[in-house]
């Protein structure tokens, strides 16, 4: 429905939740009862507290640079509740929400971007890649994946999550032109947070908008508001039942905004006015939803209290593990490359080792 009637060309953007909490009932998917809500209401309030914890813990020197998710959790959560955990999540490195959502422990995520090697190994049933560093990277992962998926007749389908920065690497265009050409089950989300690190999007692209890209590829592209979660979820599961009746893939640009940095490492105060971030606000999709509740009867001040007195605990109980975890040893450099180690690495290891203990004995 969503894929034929929105026209990407026409700018024309999917909504059924909007800013001051009212929705389009006749749109409203039925799997969206009082209590899936609540639920995921709860699931966006934790990641949203997990990001705020790492941010600290960055600061503090408990944790290294990172990519804040603040601002996009609606556009994660609500396309990763319309896939199948049989389906693959391939990530860049904003997904905290999908990546855990679909899986990953919260503990595994933090000890990733504190550079231990245990943050890259999930439960084996978690299909999730690892975070792609460069960008653009994983939509070709993704493209594969599914091909597979497509030719040994399975059902699985792939969903890949990048910046509208990626949209101007030639990665994208070569995925995209693959999945089109070979109508692969896979599914490309394109988180438009309006910037490229500090390129602001009309700098990088002319187009009216990123979702009428697919039109040249053969397949359809559709705007969505990003910040709804419902809009997120009914678009995606369409997308997904396209994809796994062999009708090929689907390119959804989530309209969303990162309300912090770029990454830990950036000041985006270089580059864009406070009064635009703030403009941003009303838009928050946990502000969003809490409208949405509070109508209903559901969401109070009372609630919210008790809820981030519950998170807040956990997100403690989270922390205290990652930080009790073993610092990685100087094995850990080399013993994961391959899996029989050659003997220059070897080598280098026992080098770095000597070094360290000399440094050790001053």
């Amino acid at each position: 429905m969503f894929l034929e009637k929105y026209d990407p060309l026409k700018n024309q953007m999917v909504q059924i939740l909007d800013p001051d909490g009212n929705h389009k009932e006749e749109l409203l998917p039925k799997e969206m009862t009082d209590e899936v809500v609540k639920d995921l209401y709860k699931q966006m309030a934790f990641y949203r507290m997990c990001d705020t914890r790492m941010h600290k813990m960055q600061r503090t020197g408990r944790m290294g640079t990172f990519a804040p998710a603040s601002g996009q959790e609606a556009a994660q959560l609500g396309s990763e509740f319309a896939i199948k955990k049989t389906d693959w999540v391939v990530p860049a490195f904003r997904e905290l929400v999908a990546m855990c959502a679909h899986g990953v422990p919260a503990e595994t995520f933090f000890l990733f971007w504190r550079g231990n090697e245990a943050g890259g190994s999930y439960p084996a049933d978690v299909k999730v890649m690892p975070p792609s560093i460069p960008v653009g990277s994983q939509m070709v992962h993704a493209v594969g994946l599914s091909l597979a998926s497509k030719l040994r007749n399975e059902k699985d389908i792939a969903v890949t999550y990048f910046g509208d920065g990626a949209t101007s690497e030639g990665d994208f265009h070569e995925a995209m032109n693959f999945a089109g050409v070979f109508k692969t089950p896979t599914i490309f989300i394109c988180q438009n947070n309006q910037y490229a690190i500090s390129v602001p999007r009309g700098r990088q692209t002319a187009s009216e908008t990123i979702a009428q890209k697919a039109i040249a590829y053969g397949f359809p592209g559709v705007l969505v508001d990003g910040n709804d979660l419902f809009a997120m979820y009914a678009v995606t599961k369409e997308a997904a039942e396209r994809a796994r009746k062999g009708e090929g893939p689907t390119l959804i640009e989530a309209y969303t905004y990162r309300l912090n940095d770029h990454t830990t490492s950036d000041d985006s105060t270089k580059y864009r006015t406070k009064e635009e971030v703030d403009s941003w606000r009303p838009r928050d999709p946990l502000l969003r939803l809490q409208k949405y509740l509070s109508k209903k009867g559901i969401w109070t001040e009372k609630y919210e209290a008790a809820l981030q007195e519950d998170l807040l605990k956990r997100v403690d109980e989270i922390t205290e593990k990652v930080e009790a975890t073993a610092d990685q040893t100087v094995d850990s450099m080399f013993d994961y490359m391959f899996a029989e180690t050659t003997q220059e690495l070897e080598e280098q290891k026992a080098y770095l080792k000597k070094m360290l203990e000399l440094e050790a004995k001053k």
